[in-house]
């Protein structure tokens, strides 16, 4: 397979780039000490159409391929973990679950505002109670009429108190188990549901995360996302996009700790030299890009499957799990080579080793994904090929 950026490809990686040292750079450290960000850059976001940036052009989208996702998420992660999270949550886990499994009235009212940045979506599947054990959710849904009655809470949801539209899993069917579980798009406006951030979070300060609580929602029928019953398999569908993006951004925040650990090596010395002519400093700098470098390939080339319309639930959890941990090992690294001051917010490494840890929980922890991979390898574990699997990208066709 070949990973060289297209021309396109090359123009998109620079215009995110620049917009990340022009409008993210100069301010994270501020954003990050007091929680919260400019909302403004969620609409420079979308004037530059990177929340919708593989969806096709026909709803609204740049209609880009899944590398090109990648390749924002990168590029956004490597000025912080909070604006990638955004994208995340609001294109891998809602918009693309919308265009997998929408029928074209839900495509036309909720995909198209969301893809042109006019709306923003978001992703509701943990539960106080029910994180990587799907099936214990709590939350249900109660078909009356024309309507489902929709009852319980999510936690831990980006974009909580932001976003317009959310993507919940409740039960219709508790006996049924995780056969039980339906999806629906759920709008903020509508009476019983409401919103609280969650405050004094160890990283990604600066996004918005909280809880969502339902109270009676009436949700028409018509938003039932897929068939009843399709929940659980809609939400590994979508968490195989969410991983994704956030295996991608995973090497955004690899590149940045190269980035400051590289210049604090040429600008620091002891012992009469740069600190960077010391070998167990070299050390740590050689793991972090051979780190970088590893994880680009496992992303690129679950992006390609992604592109070629195959499943890739397999390539996409090695993804998140490698790539999220090459990033917390070169946080921790990058810190260590700064040395006391890589232990102040004087300097950004400590902020990238507080928001390395929870891309190793979030979208199944570390653990999950190692029984995975090792389900797959002893065969235990074989994905069926699902019959609705994202579109191919097809190009300017």
């Amino acid at each position: 397979m070949n990973f060289e950026f297209t021309e396109e490809q090359k123009m998109l990686r620079d215009t995110v780039r620049n917009f990340v040292d022009k409008e993210i750079m100069p301010h994270i450290s501020e954003w990050d000490r007091t929680g919260k960000a400019d909302p403004s850059v969620m609409n420079k976001l979308s004037d530059l159409g990177l929340m919708g940036v593989c969806i096709p052009e026909e709803y609204g989208g740049s209609g880009m391929d899944y590398n090109s996702l990648a390749i924002v998420c990168e590029e956004l992660e490597r000025g912080d973990t909070a604006f990638r999270t955004a994208v995340s949550v609001h294109t891998g886990l809602n918009s693309m679950s919308i265009l997998q499994w929408g029928n074209e009235d839900q495509k036309q009212k909720y995909l198209v505002p969301q893809a042109k940045g006019e709306k923003v979506g978001a992703f509701g599947l943990t539960e106080p109670g029910a994180g990587s054990d799907v099936a214990s959710l709590n939350s249900t849904a109660t078909k009356d009429g024309d309507y489902y009655h929709l009852n319980g809470q999510k936690t831990w949801i980006s974009l909580c108190d932001s976003a317009d539209h959310f993507l919940v899993f409740a039960y219709t069917d508790k006996s049924k188990k995780h056969n039980g579980i339906s999806a629906f798009i759920v709008e903020r406006t509508w009476e019983g549901f409401s919103s609280k951030a969650t405050k004094g979070k160890h990283g990604i300060r600066a996004g918005n995360t909280g809880e969502i609580f339902f109270d009676n929602v009436k949700v028409p029928k018509e938003n039932l996302l897929g068939k009843e019953g399709e929940g659980f398999k809609i939400a590994m569908a979508s968490l195989d996009n969410g991983r994704f993006t956030v295996a991608a951004g995973a090497c955004g925040q690899i590149m940045a700790c190269i980035e400051a650990s590289v210049d604090y090596c040429h600008e620091r010395e002891t012992f009469g030299k740069e600190i960077g002519r010391h070998q167990l400093v070299q050390q740590m700098i050689a793991k972090m890009e051979a780190g970088l470098q590893m994880s680009r390939l496992l992303v690129y080339r679950a992006g390609e499957l992604k592109n070629q319309g195959k499943r890739n639930t397999r390539e996409t959890s090695l993804a998140k799990w490698q790539a999220c941990d090459f990033a917390n090992k070169a946080a921790d690294d990058a810190v260590q080579v700064h040395g006391a001051y890589g232990y102040s917010d004087e300097y950004p490494v400590e902020r990238y080793l507080r928001n390395s840890k929870a891309p190793v929980i979030y979208e199944g922890t570390r653990e999950i994904h190692t029984v995975m991979q090792a389900e797959y390898v002893l065969g235990y574990r074989k994905d069926k090929a699902l019959n609705n699997m994202l579109p191919a990208w097809r190009g300017n066709e």
